[in-house]
C-alpha cells in the first residue's frame, strides 16, 4: 500500500485535486479517510486506468461511470469463469474435461460461438 504523496509521485499525469474528485465519485476507493488514504496495487491500476480514459482518450466524465461499471462487471465475470475453470479441473474426469473443451471451442451454425 502506498501514501496520496507516493502515489501522486509514482503515476505520472496525476493531479492531487483531480483524484480526490474521483475518490470523492466512489471510482477508487482507497483504504482510511482523507488525509491518511493508502492505495493497494488495484487502487493504482484503477487510478491509471481512468487517468488514461479521461486524458489520453477523452472521455467525458459523464460517460466514465458507465465504462467503469462495465469493465467492473467484465472483471467479475472473468474471475466467475476462472473459479469455474478451477472447480471443473479439480472434479470433473479427464474424458469430460476434454468434451467441455471441445464443446467450448466449437461454433454452431450461426458462427457467434453459442453451445
Amino acid at each position: 500500500m502506498i501514501t496520496f504523496d507516493a502515489l501522486i509521485i509514482e503515476v505520472a499525469g496525476l493531479d492531487r485535486a483531480e483524484v480526490e474528485h474521483w475518490i470523492d465519485e466512489n471510482w477508487v476507493q482507497p483504504d482510511g479517510s482523507r488525509g491518511t488514504w493508502l492505495f493497494r496495487e488495484i487502487d493504482v491500476a484503477r487510478l491509471r486506468l481512468i487517468r488514461e480514459l479521461r486524458h489520453d482518450l477523452g472521455l467525458k466524465e459523464d460517460v466514465l461511470p458507465i465504462v467503469l461499471s462495465l469493465i467492473d462487471q467484465l472483471y467479475g465475470e472473468r474471475r466467475r469463469l476462472r473459479r469455474l475453470r478451477d472447480i471443473v479441473d479439480r472434479l470433473a474426469p479427464f474424458d469430460m474435461r476434454l468434451t467441455l473443451l471441445d464443446a467450448l471451442s466449437s461454433r454452431t451454425e450461426n458462427g457467434n460461438g453459442e453451445v
